[in-house]
């Protein structure tokens, strides 16, 4: 289909199934025609989840709303995002894959500008806008900012969204195991609050005071009509619980209401405005926070103009934490007796985590008038009553701790492989033909990019002027019979840019063997996920003196892990924090790609391997695997590596010379797709914006810039000397800019 025509039968599609649905409007404003866009973003919530795709292994998460979209819209079966959250948002949001955007992984506190959406990229909003669309955006950010980028906790308005209200960062923060100071340090209160009587790991409490930041208290006499328990019912309004006969006047002295705590104290922004902790807004369970900002931003806009709203939802992201029982009702008890360190428990609490979510999902719809309910309570949605479409994704594959049978637990978010990049994604609304229906094509999180250009009648290819990966999605919606539009897929993930080379620390988790990967972006984040940091303040005293380990000083890579545990005897152990560990500790894939067509998929898997004396030293090692892969439910023909039971198709990493001549064709040719993908984004040092031209226009941005007052440091205009960025933006940038003057190659779109 070409343009022309895409956008007439976009036009006509809106004429037909919107003209008279949208909400009344005034004489003078005359009621918009173009489709409104809700997109929901759920985080960490891989296919391996849905029920609705025909998955969830025997205890999938409840999500009746969702389900009931998914019954009435499009599915599409087989959609890859990128193995991380950032790197998965950013293709969403701009339509190119990693190596134009340098998101690898998800963005931490050290990474600089480079590894941040440009300011000069067209993200959603800003294509959006040339259809007169507004944009907001609730709930997790994680694509610019808030360190290390000159709009600090500005970056949504200066990446085009008109209003924000969420969470810059994006990750939540570490349990408050001390209840909001009313406990000493450590892990006394596991899941942040004070639990009911017969806890099996704190003391509980069936009743108690309730202080506020006001200073004012509620005494809560002992469980919600819910179930929810005392110290959990004060978490979810604010405050701080004691457990007492009476409040008191004044209230007891530690009360710390400037500690963030997971899901329930977050460090909130609105419009480039830092909420203080202290703040109510601030404080409340977040998944419902997320759905009440959404929501009044939705029901305040005008019928004159189109608008796009991305609730990007937090949960379920780890850590794991009891959500209000009111929205787990498929739970008896809600989990409250949980205890959030055990892995077991934490499967539980992360299906609760997402049925919270898929609850407050509904409710948004229904407060906003895009859906109501039947008289059981079930959700009745009609994609033909209104003029908004909605479009359900997940970031990237599910955390491996909460993965759903048949998939695999040790092959999920943070790889390349199926279960870390195979996500949902759900379209319904009016421009849907024949809903209710799957699409077994290959999908990319990039193409969600060029759908809402597409949805809002937009020629995508015209207005973005630089290359995209985007490939058309509407042709799925408009035609039931639609043919595949891609030949391959593809997915990335690695490192993020930081300054003079360095990258996160490495976190070993418990294991036959032991495992190491440089994935969480600080001590705090490891140790969330169960693992031992041994990066940066790295400080096991029982091991700081062992030869061959630095103290305090931590490690740079799992390879410097390994190394140490190799000088420390290459048949002895070490004891750090209770995980024993023998050598070698397997490395995680440090930077994957995957490439495939309908049946089979390429993977290329690179870490830092050590090399033991003599050489004693840290080299890159490179592998291939080469599967036939489908998606069969509910048993789909997925990656197993392990040599002696896999299915890698691959011998020590090359061709099986007795494949029939169709197989190697197969694997040559994805081998030199992958190759032409990879170097499809050639450099051109100097282009800060991004324009495909070293120029006047540069120079000037550079000197806006590098000034010190007001910046000079981390920018989109900082360039690298020798591969190495070192975090500035000063004359050693304007230099290379004036040395590099003139025309770009030409990046290629590999669409």
């Amino acid at each position: 289909m070409n343009r022309t025509r895409l956008i007439t039968l976009v036009a006509l599609l809106v004429t037909v199934f919107l003209g008279g649905c949208g909400n009344s409007s005034s004489p003078t404003q005359p009621p918009n025609t173009l489709p409104n866009i809700l997109f929901v973003v759920m985080d960490d919530v891989g296919i391996d989840q849905m029920l609705s795709f025909g998955y969830g292994g025997n205890t999938p998460p409840s999500m009746p709303n969702i389900n009931a979209i998914a019954s009435a819209g499009v599915r599409f079966r087989n959609t890859w995002s990128m193995p991380e959250c950032s790197p998965g948002r950013a293709s969403m949001f701009v339509g190119r894959f990693p190596f134009r955007t340098n998101i690898y992984q998800a963005i931490g506190e050290n990474d600089l500008a480079n590894s941040q959406i440009s300011p000069y990229d067209m993200t959603t909003p800003k294509l959006l806008s040339q259809a007169n669309y507004e944009s907001g955006m609730f709930g997790k950010f994680h694509l610019a900012g808030p360190e290390n980028n000159q709009a600090g906790s500005g970056t949504p308005a200066a990446l085009g969204w008109d209003y924000f209200h969420g969470w810059i960062g994006g990750l939540p923060s570490s349990i408050d195991t001390t209840a909001g100071g009313v406990a000493a340090a450590g892990t006394t209160y596991r899941c942040g609050f004070v639990p009911g009587p017969g806890s099996t790991y704190a003391t509980g409490a069936s009743s108690g005071a309730c202080y506020f930041s006001d200073l004012t208290c509620s005494y809560i006499p002992g469980p919600s009509p819910a179930g929810d328990v005392a110290g959990k019912q004060c978490l979810m309004r604010g405050g701080i619980f004691v457990s007492s006969p009476a409040c008191q006047n004044p209230a007891p002295a530690g009360l710390n209401f400037n500690q963030q705590n997971t899901y329930y104290v977050s460090p909130l922004t609105i419009n480039g405005a830092s909420i203080p902790l202290t703040d109510s807004r601030n404080r409340g369970y977040r998944t419902t926070l997320e759905a009440n900002a959404a929501r009044d931003w939705i029901n305040s806009r005008s019928t004159s103009r189109p608008w796009m709203a991305s609730v990007t939802f937090t949960a379920a992201h780890t850590p794991v934490q009891q959500a209000p029982n009111s929205l787990t009702p498929s739970t008896v008890g809600g989990g409250d007796g949980l205890d959030c360190s055990v892995s077991g428990d934490q499967r539980v609490l992360q299906n609760l985590m997402t049925e919270a979510m898929d609850t407050e999902f509904g409710r948004l719809l229904v407060e906003t008038g895009l859906a109501r309910r039947n008289p059981d309570g079930t959700l009745l949605y009609d994609p033909n009553a209104g003029n908004t479409m909605i479009v359900i994704v997940g970031d990237n594959g599910s955390f491996g701790g909460a993965v759903k049978f048949p998939f695999s637990p040790s092959r999920a978010k943070g790889t390349a492989y199926q279960t870390g990049v195979w996500v949902p994604l759900i379209v319904a609304g009016p421009l849907v033909v024949a809903p209710n229906r799957d699409v077994e094509h290959m999908v990319n999180m990039v193409d969600v990019y060029r759908l809402f250009g597409e949805m809002a009648g937009l020629d995508v290819a015209a207005a973005v002027p630089r290359a995209i990966d985007a490939a058309p999605l509407l042709p799925y919606l408009t035609r039931a019979d639609q043919t595949s539009i891609r030949t391959v897929n593809f997915t990335m993930g690695g490192y993020n840019i930081q300054a003079n080379g360095g990258r996160n620390g490495p976190c070993v988790f418990s294991g036959t063997p032991a495992s190491c990967s440089q994935i969480p972006i600080n001590k705090g984040v490891c140790e969330d996920n169960g693992g031992v940091w041994w990066g940066p303040n790295y400080t096991d005293g029982s091991v700081a003196t062992t030869p061959g380990l630095a103290a305090s000083t931590g490690y740079t890579s799992c390879c410097q892990v390994n190394q140490a545990v190799y000088k420390y005897g290459a048949t002895g152990t070490i004891s750090t924090n209770a995980l024993s560990q023998t050598y070698p500790v397997t490395v995680l894939p440090e930077v994957s790609t995957a490439i495939r067509n309908n049946d089979f998929k390429l993977l290329q898997n690179t870490i830092q391997q050590y090399n033991p004396p003599p050489a004693d030293s840290c080299s890159p090692s490179s592998s291939y695997e080469f599967y036939a892969v489908n998606q069969s439910a509910p048993l789909p023909l997925l990656e197993n590596p392990d040599p002696t039971t896999g299915n890698n198709l691959l011998i020590n990493g090359a061709p099986n010379p007795v494949w029939p001549a169709s197989l190697t064709a197969t694997y040559n040719s994805l081998l030199t797709q992958l190759t032409t993908i990879l170097a499809s984004q050639p450099a051109c040092p100097g282009d800060g914006n991004i324009d495909g031209i070293v120029n006047a226009q540069d120079l000037s941005f550079w000197a806006t810039i590098s000034a010190n007052p007001p910046w000079g440091l981390s920018s989109v205009y900082d360039f690298p000397v020798s591969g190495i960025y070192d975090g500035l933006t000063n004359t050693t940038d304007q230099t290379i800019i004036t040395n590099n003057l003139g025309n770009c190659p030409r990046p290629t779109s590999i669409y």
